[in-house]
């Protein structure tokens, strides 16, 4: 232990070992500056997860049973509350309808259908892909 010591303090090999702590000391300085800016950025990330659509459900459909595909659709968009919108779109033969609802917490003042529960519920409880 003794010889490692000197070699690491024998001359040219290092300047000074007071330079050697006094440069380590303002390293670890500019790193914690360096970690406290990365923590107020992932702070502000969080806040700003809470509020963004993090959830969503769609579902296709078609409004009349024999006539046409499933060109009808619903999207949930729900952030981390479950608070969000639905969008539907409904096509008829006259044209496309949209309709976009609130919802606060999974559950909407306005009536849903069943396709948009549906959209709510796949965007909360999302089944894997296969």
């Amino acid at each position: 232990m003794n010889r490692a010591i000197d070699a690491l303090l024998e001359k040219g090999k290092i300047k000074d070992l007071r330079e050697v702590l006094f440069s380590q000391i303002e390293k670890t300085k500019d790193m914690e500056a360096s970690i406290g800016q990365a923590l107020e950025r992932i702070k502000s990330l969080e806040d700003i997860s809470k509020v963004a659509f993090q959830k969503i459900g769609v579902v296709r459909f078609n409004p009349f049973n024999e006539m046409g595909g499933n060109q009808s659709f619903v999207i949930a968009l729900l952030d981390k509350e479950n608070s969000g919108f639905v969008i539907s779109s409904l096509f008829i033969k006259e044209g496309n309808r949209m309709y976009a609802k609130s919802v606060v917490k999974g559950k909407s003042d306005y009536t849903l259908s069943a396709e948009e529960k549906e959209a709510i519920a796949r965007a909360i409880n999302p089944t894997p892909q296969k």
